[in-house]
């Protein structure tokens, strides 16, 4: 299956596929932290390669509920992170899924059609991640975890903070590959 990781730089969910024997390729404006196959640059502009299957972690910065008390002076930085959470979800792919924390795009676009979080695949850690999925089953659960702790709402500020938040937990990739390849 031809596989397009949207929006990622660490690799983590693209190996996850590979792994798993499967064509997958990511795609962001960074480069990749585990070498392998990556597109550096826009991802619309890779849209087009016959994808079986998309996951895309659009940017959350101007969507998360997190950020609401930023929204006022974004204005125009919203309306382009929407615009580009849309135009993901209307790709001519068969197979999406797009994630981001709880925010916005429940009122712009639509409801997610799941919520999940760390502590079921593995990981005792909440962190609210909303899927919206188009022709795929929502994930079931691996491995529910007791200890649960927002560790990443808890990261001190740093330079890379965004980068750490922003990573997919292996469980996490683990089913998706698992579960939709």
């Amino acid at each position: 299956m031809n596989v397009l990781i949207a929006c990622e730089f660490s690799g983590v969910v693209r190996e996850a596929f590979k792994s798993r024997g499967h064509n997958a390729w990511s795609c962001d404006l960074l480069p990749t932290e585990i070498p392998g196959k990556h597109f550096q640059g826009d991802v619309l502009n890779h849209l087009h390669g016959g994808w079986d299957l998309m996951i895309a972690h659009p940017p959350c910065t101007h969507l998360a509920s997190s950020g609401a008390r930023w929204f006022k002076g974004k204005i125009v930085e919203q309306a382009e992170a929407i615009e580009f959470f849309l135009e993901l979800a209307s790709a001519d792919i068969p197979r999406i899924a797009i994630e981001n924390p709880i925010g916005i795009m429940s009122t712009q676009f639509r409801k997610p059609d799941q919520i999940i979080q760390p502590w079921q695949f593995g990981h005792g850690e909440t962190k609210a991640t909303c899927l919206w999925l188009k022709g795929l089953p929502k994930l079931v659960p691996t491995e529910v975890v007791e200890g649960r702790e927002p560790r990443c709402h808890m990261l001190p500020p740093s330079k890379d903070r965004w980068k750490l938040r922003s990573l997919t937990y292996q469980g996490i990739a683990d089913a998706m590959a698992n579960q939709w390849g």
